[in-house]
């Protein structure tokens, strides 16, 4: 009798290892238009709103850690990004106001970043782009205001940013 229990929990446990959701970890890589190669790395993290909700104001947001390497120097509106790797996250701003940012290198997981440290790129943020199920992020074409700008996107539930990167 409880061999045959046992056997139908592994079986069970199995057969929900099999079914679960799977998480992929993406690479996005793009040649902006200053010659320079960024490099994007991440996992598609499920979409948990209620750790946006919960984030404090002021506070560097970075779900996962996703990582920017970028091969060269580039323009970012007002701020000049050295070639490197950061970190992505945003910075809550308000209740339905967020920013698009970087950190210099690679955060631990835990570690509070040095406020000082965080940069701000030029961002726009909107709640009607639908839902994305899982993090997305990618580099796209810039619209409106960012018409003819290579921009980062973020999409994470219905949170969508763009920020400008060259």
């Amino acid at each position: 009798m409880k061999r045959a229990l046992a056997l139908t929990v592994v079986a069970a446990l199995a057969a929900s290892a099999a079914l679960a959701h799977p998480h992929f970890n993406k690479t996005v890589t793009v040649a902006l238009p200053q010659g320079v190669e960024a490099k994007i790395t991440y996992n598609t993290t499920p979409a948990n709103e209620t750790h946006a909700q919960n984030a404090a104001v002021g506070q560097f947001v970075s779900p996962r850690g996703p990582i920017l390497d970028l091969s060269g120097e580039v323009q970012a509106g007002s701020a000049i990004i050295a070639a490197g790797q950061y970190t992505i996250g945003v910075v809550k701003n308000g209740e339905d106001d967020w920013t698009l940012a970087l950190y210099p290198g690679r955060l631990g997981r835990g570690t509070t970043p040095d406020a000082a440290k965080v940069i701000r790129l030029d961002s726009m943020f909107s709640k009607d782009k639908g839902t994305a199920p899982h993090m997305l992020i990618d580099i796209t074409p810039g619209d409106g205001k960012f018409e003819g700008k290579a921009v980062l996107t973020l999409h994470f539930g219905s949170l969508f940013l763009a920020g400008v990167l060259g």
